[in-house]
């Protein structure tokens, strides 16, 4: 490759030289990218698939967990509910405390 002194460059020269040097990166990385490409739908062609085929397969959409239903609830406030899983709420806590089981509080 040829060394080109810089220091001999005006503005405008290393303005377009750096021009030129992008241009030929994204031209490179365009060539590099068809050639992995051209090799993908070749090795998919070879186990009797289409690229396309690969590609456009859709995957599951990613979504927030459906809460769970309650399992538990409040003997004197029906509003109060708790799932059975994380923390448990003050007003299990207060009744297992006072000596009342868990099944005690279970939806019917």
């Amino acid at each position: 490759m040829a060394k080109i002194d810089l220091e001999k460059l005006s503005l405008e020269e290393l303005k377009q030289l750096e021009k030129d040097v992008q241009a030929a990166i994204v031209s490179f990385e365009k060539r590099k990218r068809e050639d992995a490409l051209a090799a993908i739908a070749a090795a998919a062609k070879e186990h009797g698939f289409n690229l396309s085929d690969l590609v456009s397969e859709e995957k599951p959409a990613k979504g927030r967990k459906q809460p769970l239903p309650p399992k538990y609830q409040h003997p004197e406030n029906p509003s109060k509910t708790w799932s059975g899983r994380g923390r448990q709420p003050d007003w299990i806590k207060d009744g297992l405390a006072s000596g009342k089981a868990l099944d005690d509080f279970l939806i019917a």
